[in-house]
């Protein structure tokens, strides 16, 4: 049986201890990362929604490198949005340049109403590739 393994980035937020949870989990050769926000390093949120959405596109992207992969391993994201009509061009046109060739991971987009503080949040499962 594996044992799972919390992983965190080299530049661990503030995010993750003051909600006390693990940026990811490795179990075998998958990764489950929590949700990523437009955090600061200081744990607050980036007030421009685009630049939001890049910072919770460079947080993942921090995390999945702390396992060994990038996005294109990504399998399947959730992202919750908390204004889903008024934010969908904005966060398809940020996933587009850094996601842009197929094969496109599974996606499912979820309208919220709070994200304490946040408008948009993102969750992956990523394969981790062979050493």
């Amino acid at each position: 049986m594996t044992t799972p393994e919390a992983v965190f980035p080299a530049d661990r937020h503030a995010l993750y201890r003051q909600h006390r949870y693990s940026a990811a989990i490795r179990s075998g050769d998958l990764l489950f990362v929590s949700g990523q926000v437009g955090s600061r390093a200081d744990g607050s949120p980036e007030p421009d929604f685009r630049r939001q959405v890049e910072q919770a596109f460079a947080n993942l992207s921090a995390v999945l490198a702390a396992a060994g992969c990038t996005l294109r391993d990504v399998v399947d994201v959730t992202t919750f949005h908390t204004d889903p009509q008024g934010q969908v061009e904005t966060v398809m046109a940020v996933r587009d340049s850094v996601i842009p060739t197929d094969p496109l991971p599974n996606w499912t987009a979820v309208g919220v109403t709070w994200l304490a503080g946040f408008d948009f949040e993102i969750k992956v499962i990523a394969r981790i590739p062979a050493a």
